[in-house]
């Protein structure tokens, strides 16, 4: 068995890694960044060894450094967790090469895997049925456009070495589709280092159903069932279930038997995830579900298949490095009950999902199982993934499931950073996805009604009032009366206050109760402002005193920079015409690119933008003067 362990990763899943590992008496090696010098999986890990600067191009993905750290530290071992060099087949035999052992499948069955169009080839000869589409070696743009037409639209473009929903594209019409290539291969680029791209027929009742796989050193591979994780915003996943909702015993039997066939015609060792793309018109039926790609590594969502069979993949990951064989048989794999979890990610839905960055001043997560990489104090960094936590639920069924993860992102509390927790809520309240009825495009067709931004109730913002004028008549009764009620000569006081919600005005009735003592959970911020906390969401709530002055926002035809980060592409010039959703720019963040548009028909007037550009939050990016 291993002895100590070199976890090539951070955040959520190096600490999962570490609670394992430590568990089966293995010591543990953390890497870190600058920004990650003082992170949880950092303190967590028996050492720690720094391996450069933020970014992760010059850090976590810089394999040399992480082997170098696990040879100073006298490691045996590296795990790579997901992401970064997880599956880089040259990663994988440098490890290797250095006399390590690589907690991962050989780096040959990492390369057959690694390029979609040469995986769906492997894949039809070994008798998997697969998506109708183009894998040519013809990039050109006039073939790429000429296949397209002939699969028929809508198509999907994919990056051949994508994953995690970047370097892909959904065209719908022939006019969008060298815009769309454009971007895609860009994506991929800057993501894998590869801008080559091939072409899907886009299934219009898509379900996204996987299988989880395991192999080992002495031939064997098993399957643990099948997970759904359909609830997708830009081929991202939101929310994963296992098992599949609707899946019945013989296409059960026949998905799982196909990835079996997946992993061993790779000669597959370790975790592994065979992705299925499903036509779901009818239901979900064996002869239209059809083969995706390959994920040659532990998966995000692994916990689910986790919860209802109760193994501890990591531990299996270890024990299949050590030479040992898996330990069970297939036979001796059943499941029990039902799991669901949901993504809890830094960023702003109402805002159109923009990640937040900053540090986090209360942070309270609940649920059954919870997976994260920070605590309470910790920093959002804009350097890497938003992922705060996973949240996990079990229970006997899917409606037991759903609600203990619903409860859990009602109860989420984070302060300042925003959080999609309320999106959350909305998605698992959902009548369709209640009864099952799931599709990869409901986020996208639901978009703008799920991230209506929330309100406060009523009932919330009386308890704040009560409280606010109860606190504030105990210290000064006419400054109260000054900035809650305000004075009217000649007349009776009035029973209700103003507040200040999120920067605006509202009045509120107050209660003839007492202040009702635990239902208004408030994290006291500067003065009399308070953060309250209510089904997920965070409001800003304080007295309206009527202040004229203070900061001004930007003027409506000034773009801002939403976050820190590095305009890659600027489409316009100084003097340019612009019409209303036009995009201006490019800026990439966090790892996705985010497009900036005309508010308004207008002309460019300022420019200070560039191609190439780092730039802070809330600069002036560009400016547009609205037409006449």
């Amino acid at each position: 068995m291993i002895k100590k362990l070199l976890i090539a990763n951070r955040g959520e899943i190096a600490c999962r890694i570490i609670r394992t590992a430590r568990a089966m008496g293995v010591a543990t090696v953390a890497v870190y960044s600058d920004a990650d010098a003082k992170a949880l999986h950092t303190r967590q890990a028996d050492e720690g060894v720094h391996i450069g600067p933020s970014p992760a191009a010059e850090s976590y993905l810089v394999g040399e450094k992480i082997i170098a750290a696990a040879t100073q530290t006298g490691a045996e071992a590296i795990h790579p967790g997901y992401g970064f060099l997880s599956e880089n087949a040259d990663f994988a035999q440098a490890v290797i090469d250095a006399g390590l052992i690589w907690v991962g499948p050989k780096p040959d069955s990492i390369r057959a895997m690694g390029l979609k169009d040469a995986a769906k080839t492997l894949m039809m000869e070994a008798g998997v049925p697969v998506t109708p589409g183009y894998l040519g070696e013809d990039q050109s743009v006039e073939r790429l456009k000429k296949e397209a037409q002939a699969i028929g639209y809508p198509v999907l473009i994919k990056a051949v070495a994508g994953g995690g929903g970047k370097g892909m594209r959904k065209v719908d019409a022939p006019e969008n589709f060298e815009a769309d290539l454009e971007s895609c291969r860009r994506e991929a680029k800057a993501s894998f280092g590869n801008d080559e791209v091939l072409l899907e027929k886009w299934i219009t009742s898509p379900r996204h159903i996987e299988v989880q796989v395991f192999g080992d050193s002495h031939g064997n591979v098993v399957h643990l069932f099948e997970r759904d994780c359909s609830l997708q915003r830009r081929h991202q996943k939101v929310i994963e279930e296992a098992p599949a909702p609707g899946m019945d015993e013989a296409t059960r039997e026949e998905i799982c038997a196909a990835a079996v066939r997946a992993a061993k015609a790779v000669d597959y060792e370790g975790a592994g995830t065979i992705e299925f793309i499903a036509d779901a018109s009818e239901g979900l039926r064996a002869d239209r579900i059809f083969f995706m790609e390959m994920n040659t590594r532990l998966q995000v969502e692994h916990p689910v298949t986790e919860e209802i069979t109760g193994v501890d993949l990591v531990e299996w990951q270890l024990r299949v490095a050590s030479g040992e064989p898996i330990p069970v048989k297939q036979e001796e794999l059943s499941m029990n009950g039902w799991a669901i979890e949901a993504r809890l990610y830094a960023e702003d839905p109402a805002k159109g999902f923009l990640p937040s960055t900053g540090r986090l001043d209360h942070l309270e997560l609940v649920g059954d199982r919870v997976e994260t990489g920070v605590e309470e104090r910790d920093d959002i960094s804009p350097f890497y993934d938003p992922m705060i936590a996973k949240l996990i639920s079990w229970g006997e069924d899917r409606e037991e499931a759903i609600k203990g993860l619903l409860d859990s992102c009602l109860g989420t509390e984070v302060e300042p950073v925003r959080t999609n927790a309320w999106f959350l809520a909305r998605l698992l309240a959902e009548a369709s996805f209640r009864e099952g009825d799931l599709s990869t495009g409901f986020i996208g067709e639901n978009q703008d009604r799920l991230i209506d931004p929330p309100v406060a109730s009523h009932a919330l913002l009386q308890a704040a009032a009560d409280e606010l004028v109860s606190e504030q008549h105990s210290d000064d009764e006419s400054y109260m009366l000054k900035s809650l009620r305000g004075l009217r000569l000649n007349r009776r006081p009035e029973h209700s206050v103003r507040l200040r919600v999120d920067g605006e005005t509202q009045t509120v009735e107050l209660s003839d109760q007492e202040v009702w003592e635990g239902y208004v959970r408030t994290l006291v911020r500067e003065g009399d402002v308070r953060t309250l906390f209510e089904n997920g969401a965070a409001f800003k709530v304080s007295s309206d005193r009527n202040e004229a002055g203070g900061a001004t926002s930007a003027a409506d035809g000034a773009i801002l920079a939403p976050m820190p980060g590095k305009v890659i592409a600027v489409d316009v010039a100084e003097g340019d015409a612009v019409t209303a959703g036009q995009r201006l720019m490019v800026l990439e963040a966090m790892k996705m690119e985010h497009a900036l548009t005309a508010p308004f028909d207008g002309t460019v007037t300022e420019l200070s933008a560039s191609t190439g550009g780092q730039v802070q939050v809330e600069a002036v990016l560009c400016v547009v003067e609205p037409s006449e």
